[in-house]
């Protein structure tokens, strides 16, 4: 005789190992739209979601058939509930990689830059009884981390100032925020509710150096700089109400899917230090202070964060499951120490679907069979506000490939391995831009319920 333990304290290292990864993780990529609002927008999907445009709101991604998509959507806290049709603790982890390349239409230019980054990491923990499932209920928990933004930009501008000299200005920017969280969600028959309660944080990086290009006089080299630290709590709340649409009431599919989520607007703490100086390079390349001009240390402060809503539907078969989202933010709320930056509310609408081949009695020998097949894209306005309200679209393609041995597998099983995949071509700005951004992201995913994580000892 034997039983099964779960032993917790491995997970835990997996999860912290990888924490450990992600906040080492540095990006390359040069966006000088990063300097706006809190940086550059990072997608905030599970690798699923996006191989389909981003839909969300009505996409539950754990079921307890093998249909199911096998990762956590974190997007929408109510899809939480679902984890409690499993047996198994999942552990679902993404990274992604993107090629960016930035087209100027004054000075005509293009610049090429890459990066790579753990996405998101998370834990989901099944809570349900089987006297639970047995009364059609379901409970899960889910707690991980992920970023928000990205702050990385380098820029130099070159300028000949009348009756004065050549100046040249150095631009740079570094930081961004994560979110570490932990949501619950909760199943009663066809409708789930869910919250997911995170901590922001995050760092904001600014400088500006300001240099004369001269052959004969050394003049004194400028930088003003600004470096803020900040914090703060994010509540965000879902539901999703399944509408089965088959006359037998034993079948789980057809059905259709609607949801919605949202959080509120939230203000978080901020500490920011500035400083105006004279500065020089040594042998390295290093600078070193010549003189402080000026200097303040913990000023303390507030960071307006936005409201954001959505709310979509899905359709889904034994075969086919398809939906469209629609996202707002108000980001004209934002605010920096009481100051608004060029950013505005923006919209945006994703439609996409899976296709999976499998049926009931489908040999294992087909393993192409049971690949799930994925693809989307989704359409908006961009959240940073420079001349125009400038487009921000993409096409998205991708799959779920299960790592679990077929053989060991049944139709509703409630093991599995998969890996996810997503290719996405997007881009920002349009013809009348003077800055276009095209970004080519390829993103992978792994998601584990198995028995991987069960230490089995005889009594």
């Amino acid at each position: 005789m034997h039983s099964a333990k779960l032993t917790m304290a491995k997970l835990l290292w997996v999860f912290f190992a990888v924490f450990g990864i992600q906040m080492a993780a540095v990006a390359q990529e040069n966006s000088p739209y990063s300097r706006y609002g809190l940086g550059d927008l990072a997608p905030n999907h599970n690798v699923t979601s996006r191989a389909m445009g981003g839909i969300a709101a009505g996409l539950q991604d754990v079921t307890s058939s093998f249909q199911g998509l096998g990762s956590v959507n974190f997007v929408n806290p109510a899809t939480l509930g679902s984890l409690g049709y499993l047996r198994y603790t999942i552990f679902d982890l993404g990274s992604e990689f993107d090629s960016r390349t930035l087209r100027s239409v004054n000075p005509v230019a293009k610049y090429n830059s890459a990066n790579a980054i753990f996405s998101y990491l998370q834990l989901g923990v099944p809570l349900s009884s089987e006297k639970m499932r047995k009364k059609q209920m379901a409970w899960g928990l889910n707690f991980g981390l992920k970023p928000l933004t990205k702050i990385n930009y380098k820029i130099e501008k070159d300028q000949r100032l009348n009756n004065i000299d050549s100046l040249r200005t150095l631009y740079e920017g570094t930081g961004g925020s994560n979110e570490a969280f932990v949501g619950m969600g909760f199943k009663i028959k066809n409708l789930s509710i869910g919250a997911t309660a995170g901590y922001v944080f995050g760092n904001k990086n600014y400088s500006t150096k300001l240099i004369f290009v001269n052959d004969t006089i050394d003049y004194y080299k400028s930088n003003s700089s600004n470096q803020t630290t900040f914090g703060g709590l994010l509540a965000t709340v879902g539901f999703q109400y399944e509408i089965p649409l088959s006359k037998d009431k034993d079948k789980l599919f057809p059905r259709l899917r609607i949801g919605a989520y949202g959080n509120l607007q939230q203000k978080f703490n901020a500490t920011r230090d500035d400083v105006r100086e004279t500065f020089n390079y040594d042998a390295n390349n290093a600078t070193f202070r010549i003189d402080s001009v000026y200097e303040s240390k913990d000023v303390k402060g507030k960071i307006q964060y936005p409201s954001s809503y959505g709310a979509g539907f899905t359709y889904q078969d034994e075969h086919l499951l398809f939906g469209a989202d629609y996202e707002t933010t108000n980001w004209s709320k934002y605010s920096y120490y009481g100051q608004p930056d060029l950013v505005q509310n923006n919209w945006i609408i994703r439609v996409g679907g899976q296709y999976f081949p499998a049926k009931q009695g489908t040999s294992v020998r087909k393993y192409f069979n049971f690949v799930k097949y994925r693809a989307g894209f989704y359409y908006g306005t961009d959240y940073i506000k420079i001349n125009s309200s400038r487009p921000d679209w993409a096409l998205s393609v991708g799959t779920g490939m299960p790592l679990t041995s077929l053989q060991r597998s049944n139709y509703y099983t409630t093991e599995f391995v998969v890996l996810n995949t997503a290719l996405e071509i997007g881009n920002r700005g349009d013809k009348n831009a003077t800055l276009k951004e095209t970004t080519v992201r390829f993103s992978v995913g792994i998601s584990m319920n198995a028995n991987w994580f069960i230490k089995r000892k005889y009594n």
